[in-house]
């Protein structure tokens, strides 16, 4: 059994490796231009343009590079295009062009100060060590509960430690708000903490909502402390530390937003044309908004002193006197699963009893370093290094495990899959899901269907890793998509979500969506983004491009390593009623093992008919997008079209072993004089008068005429693996264009 004094010393020995790692190769690195100073006092305060708003928070430590010379300092102003830096060192008065980098390792440092003075506090070691060795007896009595909620708020009465197993759409917002407001109506001070801003805003915004509606809510009660508060509290009012100071005193507010506006326009004019008198001004300004705010934190603690129920950030609680110099009640730490071990212990040791609630299942917390303290204690959650995931193994829960079992968030066709595979059956659908989500079901794409697997199987090699990094990307697989999309937003759908385990293959299709869907997701909530990046939010369509196929000779890690399991879970369980899986079903049957999750969700989905195969593609495509058409392979003469039309260039990809129609060699060899051909193959081209070979292998054919027209899968004579029907996508797009140009071109051989 390790002691408490063991586990401060190697938490803050990794969080100590996280920062060191951070500030060696870490740096999240911002372009900052036209550099003025506006004063060399003690410090040297430069004024710098930015392409946008960098939401680094004030007083938060930089680093600025201009060439050879690096200088550390601090945040004056962040806001708009601009920001004030107080720097360390003189770089001139004007700076064309640096890099600011900025990284939250003071969080992890606030932390560290934490633990030393908790090494000094007995009941806090004590509440250290039941988080962390919860083998104590459950004492709150079994044969009175009624309802999980009155479950969860037995527990909390009477056990030091509970842990909450929410897996989604189990109503784990639901069950914690109404536990909250129960130890409220009991005069309990409570404090409600998760690592991210959207995590906190939505619990105390149910919360609130719920006291509101039992008519018992108190103005000044419940508290959002902090300053990210986002569009989860737009509709509730007196909870937030700026609603309730602008009702407490209107002219301190009003003095605030004045000078904020005057603030704004100085620095409009600072960006158009610099003069002293206008960096002066702006420097009188910040001095009167310090002032303000340093009001305004007086109100905050006041506040803070009455409310019962606040509600932070894991980062505030660890950095924030107000918070951590108290005791609570009784506090809650929402999404566990994604906070690092010390995170929640820290949690713990402020109240007298804590509720660890999170989803063991989803993705784990991230930390950078491979030291072995950070993979131990940083990039693995509070539920396994207490060993209370170890009972499920076994299919049975920790005495201190709470587990809400009832999913309402998926149909049951989806959940089906990871209710078996990944919650070993120890959850179940509600009796309601099923005819809540009959509605979406009901729309296109694939109308009355709830789970799809999309098979890719056959349609060519188009898998390849993008040039500079470890990523990949599929174009074939993006297309389709795509269309997905297209079909599913035309049939009815607002809320539509593209999911993928690889980073370029997600930020591609952002690009896409960004050129080609502008206006669409004025009207609709289209996203696309990483799995990790998805995780805490939901559509009621869901797109899991998985990417992975020929000429690849292995699975990603992402979907067969460790945590491949909790990746896909998350990838599914975003889903409220439609859920398409984009796989390639023979290259996943060929390179992943029977008993890894993403082989178990295709052999799922194909013994229960949910399978679409390439042969089907003309059934469900119905809309074709103006930029994006699919068509026969082997109809030339729209192809043909295009080469004739071509206006400066056509890049040609011919995968080694391509024999081309003499039609084809006729096209190209009689275009026009002043259009150059690129061709890239293995193979000589010579017999086309190309103006330019590149010799390098490039596994799938295509043309791309203009660096702005895209054909994929043309010509088919250079496709691999390929069956019928012989499917080609023809796509305006200057994004894909000079995307696929960038990664062929100059590309390593």
């Amino acid at each position: 059994m390790t002691n408490t004094k063991t586990y401060i010393k190697e938490w803050q020995q990794a969080l100590q490796n996280e920062i060191s790692y951070l500030k060696k190769y870490g740096g999240n690195k911002e372009s900052v231009t036209n550099g003025r100073l506006l004063s060399k006092d003690v410090l040297f305060t430069y004024y710098f343009d930015t392409s946008g708003s960098l939401r680094i928070p004030v007083g938060s430590a930089i680093r600025l590079e201009w060439g050879g010379l690096k200088t550390k300092g601090r945040v004056l102003s962040s806001e708009g295009k601009g920001v004030i830096l107080a720097l360390e060192k003189y770089l001139g008065d004007l700076i064309s062009e640096a890099f600011l980098l900025h990284d939250p390792w003071e969080l992890l440092e606030h932390l560290i100060e934490r633990f030393d003075e908790i090494k000094k506090n007995k009941s806090k070691r004590l509440r250290v060590k039941r988080l962390m060795d919860p083998s104590m007896e459950a004492k709150h009595p079994t044969e009175k509960i009624k309802s999980n909620v009155h479950e969860l708020i037995l527990r909390s009465k009477y056990n030091p430690v509970t842990f909450v197993w929410g897996p989604p759409g189990t109503g784990k917002t639901h069950t914690l708000a109404r536990v909250t407001a129960n130890k409220y109506f009991q005069e309990k001070r409570v404090l409600v903490l998760s690592h991210s801003n959207q995590a906190v805003d939505v619990l105390i915004g149910e919360i609130s909502a719920f006291i509101k509606k039992q008519d018992r809510f108190r103005e000044g009660d419940v508290l959002r402390y902090g300053t990210n508060t986002g569009e989860a509290l737009g509709s509730h009012t007196g909870i937030t530390t700026n609603q309730l100071i602008e009702k407490l005193d209107p002219e301190l507010s009003k003095q605030k937003e004045l000078l904020i506006v005057e603030r704004r326009n100085l620095k409009q004019d600072l960006a158009r044309s610099f003069s002293q008198r206008d960096s002066n001004d702006l420097l009188e300004i910040e001095t009167k908004i310090a002032r303000i705010l340093d009001k305004v934190r007086q109100k905050e603690l006041e506040l803070l002193k009455e409310a019962l129920i606040v509600g932070t950030t894991l980062a505030k609680a660890a950095s924030d006197s107000a918070i951590y110099e108290k005791d609570y009640d009784l506090v809650i730490l929402d999404e566990a699963s994604m906070a690092y071990v010390p995170q929640a212990a820290y949690a713990a040791t402020l109240g007298k009893r804590v509720i660890i609630c999170g989803d063991f299942k989803q993705l784990p917390p991230i930390a950078s370093s491979r030291d072995s303290l950070v993979t131990k204690w940083l990039k693995e959650d509070v539920f396994h290094r207490a060993g209370v995931t170890t009972w499920v193994s076994e299919a049975t829960l920790h005495p201190h495990l709470f587990l809400l079992k009832e999913q309402r968030r998926m149909h049951p066709d989806i959940s089906a899959f990871t209710n078996r595979y990944i919650y070993q059956s120890l959850v179940t659908d509600h009796e309601t899901v099923f005819r809540n989500r009959n509605e979406i079901v009901a729309r296109p794409p694939f109308p009355e269907r709830a789970s799809i697997l999309l098979d890719t199987s056959y349609t060519g090699a188009h898998c390849i890793n993008e040039k500079g990094t470890n990523s990949r990307i599929n174009p074939w697989q993006l297309l389709l998509s795509f269309q997905l999309i297209h079909e599913a937003y035309l049939g009815g759908a607002t809320s539509i979500g593209y999911v993928t385990p690889y980073r370029a293959q997600a930020n591609l299709m952002q690009l896409l969506l960004e050129e080609l869907y502008q206006e669409e997701r004025l009207n609709a909530d289209i996203i696309a983004a990483t799995v990790h990046k998805f995780q805490g939010s939901e559509r009621d369509v869901m797109i899991f491009d998985t990417v992975d196929s020929a000429p690849q000779t292995r699975a990603g890690m992402l979907l067969i390593g460790k945590d491949s399991e909790r990746l896909i879970n998350v990838a599914i369980t975003r889903t409220r009623g439609k859920f398409i899986h984009v796989s390639n079903e023979a290259f996943i049957r060929g390179h992943v093992y029977r008993d890894k999750t993403l082989r178990q969700l295709v052999d799922h989905q194909v013994s229960h008919k949910q399978r679409i195969t390439t042969k089907e593609i003309g059934s469900w495509i119905k809309n074709q997008h103006p930029n994006l058409q699919w068509m026969h392979a082997r109809k030339l003469e729209y192809v043909f079209q295009d080469i004739l039309e071509a206006k400066s260039t056509i890049v040609l990809s011919l995968p080694e072993g391509t024999i081309l129609t003499a039609e084809w060699r006729k096209q190209l060899v009689n275009r026009q004089s002043q259009i150059k051909l690129v061709v890239i193959s293995n193979d000589d081209w010579q017999e086309l008068d190309a103006n330019q070979l590149v010799y390098q292998a490039f596994p799938f054919p295509f043309l791309i005429i203009d660096e702005r027209l895209c054909w994929l899968g043309m010509p088919l004579e250079g496709a691999r693996q390929v069956e019928p029907p012989y499917v080609a996508a023809r796509l305006e797009s200057k994004t894909m264009s000079e995307y696929l140009l960038g990664q062929v071109l100059n590309r390593e051989k």
